[in-house]
């Protein structure tokens, strides 16, 4: 593994001149067959039923809620295990939602693969600016989610311990 990855980094400056051999500009990272400037991976425990996470992720207003600024169109429909979308809007890419069974509850695992649309070329200041609130705001929807979807629920109470208002 490269020493510069982590998560929500980009390739330090000159790295790509010295893969690529050819000259690639300064201030861009971007080139053919690299990351997107958007590339979030998140993962969050939710103490609650897979099928009634899932039945959230699949209501539209949801997405529209979480991705306001975004049009997404399901490419794959895996029922109980989420859901695939193509999106575009303020960014052109894909964003995915997978539930996992684990434990008591449900892993729900994030993934937003996407580039800024109408921009050629973005800076690696503008990338990380744009990957960071990205990934501030679907921390704070995520925790709503997970809010809702537990309740009151005390850390070591079972799942259906507690009754939802």
């Amino acid at each position: 593994m490269t020493p510069w990855i982590r998560y929500l980094d980009v390739p330090p400056r000159g790295y790509l001149q010295r893969v690529l051999g050819r000259a690639v500009a300064q201030e861009t990272w971007q080139a053919p067959g690299v990351t997107p400037a958007i590339d979030l991976v998140d993962e969050t425990f939710i103490a609650a039923d897979r099928a009634e996470i899932a039945a959230v992720v699949a209501d539209p207003s949801s997405w529209r809620t979480w991705w306001s600024d975004l049009s997404l169109t399901v490419f794959m429909d895996r029922g109980p295990d989420g859901i695939r979308w193509s999106a575009t809007g303020a960014l052109v890419g894909s964003v995915e939602i997978w539930l996992e069974q684990f434990g008591d509850g449900t892993l729900l695992h994030y993934f937003l693969r996407a580039e800024p649309s109408g921009q050629r070329r973005l800076t690696r200041t503008r990338a990380t600016r744009i990957r960071h609130q990205r990934a501030t705001a679907w921390k704070r929807q995520v925790w709503a989610l997970k809010d809702a979807m537990e309740g009151g629920r005390l850390p070591g109470e079972t799942v259906g311990s507690v009754q939802r208002s």
